[in-house]
């Protein structure tokens, strides 16, 4: 299987953790709470293969990237968190690099 589903795969579950960690409001609802461990540690799980095929520094770098964009657009639908135009501006140029690295990566390793 494709490192890159790997690697998509340990992306959803990350953002999917950080959803439930914040619904578990410092885990005073414990079983958000729960959920959102067991979310981290798929996460892991199917991070690993993808960091057995690619460069350590790509996969981390568009791991942590298109989570960050992730977590920000549920942060801003999902519990109305609010965001400057310079923020959007920002998080846009981590999404632009997380893409970048992914699209160069392949011929980096030929």
């Amino acid at each position: 299987m494709s490192p890159w589903f790997f690697l998509a795969g340990a992306i959803f579950f990350e953002v999917l953790g950080t959803f439930l960690l914040k619904l578990s409001d410092g885990f005073e609802k414990a079983h958000w709470g729960a959920a959102s461990i067991a979310c981290y540690a798929a996460c892991f799980w199917v991070l690993a293969p993808a960091m057995k095929a690619l460069p350590v520094g790509i996969v981390y770098a568009i791991w942590s990237g298109v989570g960050i964009v992730a977590a920000s657009l549920i942060g801003l639908y999902a519990f109305e968190e609010r965001l400057g135009a310079i923020q959007f501006v920002f998080i846009a140029m981590i999404l632009i690099g997380a893409v970048g690295l992914q699209v160069t990566a392949s011929a980096a390793q030929v």
